[in-house]
């Protein structure tokens, strides 16, 4: 095919766009689970046939980052997957994020039979087995006290879906009959996206389909090393800590020559026997969003967008871990810490464009029971992670109660809350002065406050208890956030950044999340 013109590239990129999109709409649609339906916590992505990405939808960075190891990681072990297969996997060692998040790819095929591609979908299940509720226990000293950890495996094949395969991942769950629901709701999407394919692939041909794949991230690529070489050369180093016992320090150099970029983690401390370590993938996946977001956001995101990215990590420590260590929380708190640390290393190269230290939190809060609760309420998971304040930019005040960084979901409504689960929420508010002073201020953060109906098991994980978000050019900290629970009898206790505790009915959770830090001193105004 001859180089393609702007406008085609622009069709190209927004056909295949409008696949992953599409299936987004229908996992939500078709989902059992709030966690799913109302949060959205589930990722879409479109692959050639050589297993790279060249399209996805503008769902949540941790699992789009991701996404592309889980491919592989099909791939090495079934080859090309033929008509009417499917594999799914959730296993954290081997391109998954952690073992809530369930991936489901699949092989599209015209009539005659030749591979167009893959689509794939990353669903967060709310419990998947483990130690506790929600499967993300903050006692969890190796993977295996998480929940079930799938390799790839054939979930559907040429005769359909395996049932077998689907009753092992509900019989591992406190909540049976939800996971099969949002397992199927997976299995819509990836009908969804396969059927567009084809369908794109009807109108172009397989051959120019495949080839304005091709285009499309060989656009991203020179558009990326472009900007990329805008920023000066040279080394810029950072360090940020995760709350765990003394401190948790995570490392990073950024190096830029010319239009390529390394980042290397050399000196971050090793793994530990606390669920935050991250996997590979994660890292990675981090290290993208970064990348992207301070290079050429609006470039099609694609694999193109990477290939002038090189990502190193030593092995064994807590960004690169290593089996059997527990992976939970590395997903969702340690990758947001590690965007702090990039943030902070691009900082001094490019001071212009990078915004103050948000709320560094996913704020996690789950509440559930394994069986017969109190007054014979049935086994239920509830999952949230809850927004914060945004850091200041150069350009505008931070946003308050968003979600940031790793994380693109959005809230349970408490209509949702009240009419899923045996809970009550009692306060849902801006959180005001959360956010740190400065020519443009941080966003605020919120507060979240849910009664128990019936006694169970809470589970928070959540960071900036005690370091707050931190402010640029003289812009001030966020509030750091807190965690409080309130007893049926009055008493409140304020609780550690993390664990794993028992509820009785009546009780309060209230959830404090940090602001976002400020850009610029306080009365300055950047612009003189």
């Amino acid at each position: 095919m001859a180089e393609s013109s702007g406008v085609e590239l622009e069709v190209f990129r927004h056909a295949l766009a409008g696949v992953a999109e599409e299936m987004g709409v229908a996992l939500r649609r078709a989902a059992y689970s709030p966690n799913i339906k109302e949060r959205a916590d589930c990722s879409a992505a479109v692959f050639d046939p050589d297993g790279e990405m060249v399209a996805q939808a503008e769902h949540i960075p941790v699992h789009l980052g991701a996404m592309p190891a889980s491919v592989r990681a099909v791939l090495d072990t079934y080859g090309a997957l033929r008509p009417g297969e499917q594999v799914c996997l959730n296993d954290p060692y081997l391109g998954g994020t952690h073992l809530p998040d369930l991936t489901l790819v699949t092989g599209v095929f015209t009539d005659s039979e030749e591979l167009l591609g893959y689509v794939a979908n990353r669903a967060h299940h709310a419990d998947v087995g483990g130690a506790a509720p929600g499967s993300m226990p903050a006692s969890a000293t190796e993977i295996a006290m998480e929940g079930l950890r799938i390799p790839p495996i054939l979930i559907a094949d040429a005769h359909g879906e395996r049932s077998d395969v689907v009753a092992l991942i509900a019989a591992n769950s406190r909540t049976p009959s939800e996971r099969r629901g949002d397992v199927r709701a997976q299995f819509a999407a990836n009908h969804v996206g396969a059927r567009r394919l084809r369908e794109l692939a009807s109108r172009m041909g397989p051959l120019r389909l495949r080839q304005a794949m091709a285009a499309v991230c060989d656009y991203s690529d020179r558009r990326v090393r472009a900007a990329v070489r805008q920023i000066p050369d040279g080394c810029y180093r950072y360090c940020d800590v995760l709350e765990v016992g003394a401190g948790v320090s995570i490392r990073a150099a950024v190096t830029v020559d010319g239009d390529e970029v390394t980042i290397d983690f050399a000196g971050t401390d090793p793994q530990i026997p606390v669920n935050l370590n991250a996997v590979l993938a994660v890292t990675q996946s981090c290290a993208m969003f970064v990348f992207r977001m301070l290079t050429d956001p609006d470039a099609p995101p694609n694999a193109g967008c990477y290939r002038s990215l090189r990502v190193r990590a030593p092995e064994g420590s807590v960004v690169n871990a290593r089996f059997p260590a527990p992976s939970a929380a590395g997903n969702v708190e340690t990758s947001q810490r590690i965007v702090d640390v990039l943030l902070g290393c691009f900082a001094q190269a490019i001071p212009e464009r990078v915004p103050a230290a948000s709320q560094g939190t996913m704020n996690n809060l789950l509440i559930g029971a394994g069986g017969i609760g109190a007054g014979g309420a049935a086994a239920f998971s509830y999952y949230e992670t809850l927004g914060g304040g945004e850091g200041g930019t150069p350009h505008r005040p931070g946003m308050s109660g968003v979600h940031t960084g790793m994380t693109n979901t959005q809230n349970t409504p408490a209509e949702a809350v009240e009419l899923d689960y045996p809970l009550r929420v009692w306060r849902y508010e801006l959180r005001s002065s959360s956010g740190g002073a400065g020519t443009h201020p941080g966003g605020e953060g919120l507060i979240r406050e849910i009664e128990v109906l019936v006694d169970c098991t809470l589970t928070v994980q959540s960071e900036r208890r005690e370091h707050p978000p931190w402010g640029l050019h003289g812009g001030c900290p966020g509030a750091v956030g807190r965690n409080m629970l309130r007893r049926a009898d009055g008493t409140e206790i304020q609780l550690p950044s993390k664990g794993t505790w028992p509820l009785r009915r009546g009780d309060r959770i209230r959830l404090e999340t940090p602001g976002g830090g400020g850009w610029g001193a306080p009365g300055v105004d950047q612009a003189q």
